[in-house]
């Protein structure tokens, strides 16, 4: 009978020592949905630095991780600006945040030029607000409250092709959060391109 004791307690640590070991090795996730952003500080393309309490909305913000170069990016490009456009006066305002360490700030300015964005785009240089956050793709969005809560974090929407669009997950967040309902699919999955860590 001691010996099952022993048995089973010796498989009891090793489970919970072998769990334990799982959890260090796992990548962060970032902001879990239901935390805040913490503030943060990031120059723009023009060199100005920006935090996210200035260039937030007053009732609340969209993160975006852009890319330059990514064909993803490219074709949501129209949707993204028609999104900063149809929600600024409504108090929402969307950030660009470009984190690829392959894409120069000469490089981002002739993005924003040719895709015609109306909103501030911040150089994340060494991934410090990727990491911080957990993002790994682009396009990849981060929807905060106006109090700065995560309440929504994946994709646009549920198709790289606007024709094949059918689930809006972003604009139902940001019209839910601005009728004071709480968001029902809080995350989707994100998918494009890989975010190129330095």
């Amino acid at each position: 009978m001691k010996n099952y004791r022993f048995v089973l307690s010796l498989a009891l640590i090793i489970s919970i020592a072998a769990v334990a070991i799982g959890a260090l090795n796992e990548k962060t996730s970032g902001v879990a949905i239901g935390q805040p952003v913490a503030d943060f500080k990031l120059p723009d393309v023009n060199g100005k630095e920006q935090s996210l309490s200035s260039v937030k909305g007053e009732k609340g913000t969209v993160l975006i991780f852009i890319s330059a170069q990514c064909p993803v990016v490219k074709s949501y490009a129209e949707r993204i600006e028609k999104l900063a456009q149809d929600y600024k006066s409504r108090g929402v305002n969307v950030i660009g945040i470009n984190s690829n360490a392959t894409e120069s700030t000469d490089y981002m300015k002739e993005q924003i030029a040719s895709e015609k964005f109306s909103f501030v785009v911040m150089k994340d240089k060494g991934n410090k607000i990727a990491d911080m956050l957990g993002a790994e793709r682009t396009p990849e969005v981060y929807f905060l409250d106006a109090s700065n809560k995560l309440v929504y974090h994946g994709r646009i929407d549920n198709h790289r092709d606007v024709s094949l669009v059918q689930s809006n997950d972003l604009r139902d967040a940001i019209d839910a959060t601005l009728a004071g309902k709480p968001v029902v699919k809080t995350e989707a999955a994100a998918f494009g391109c890989s975010i190129k860590r330095g």
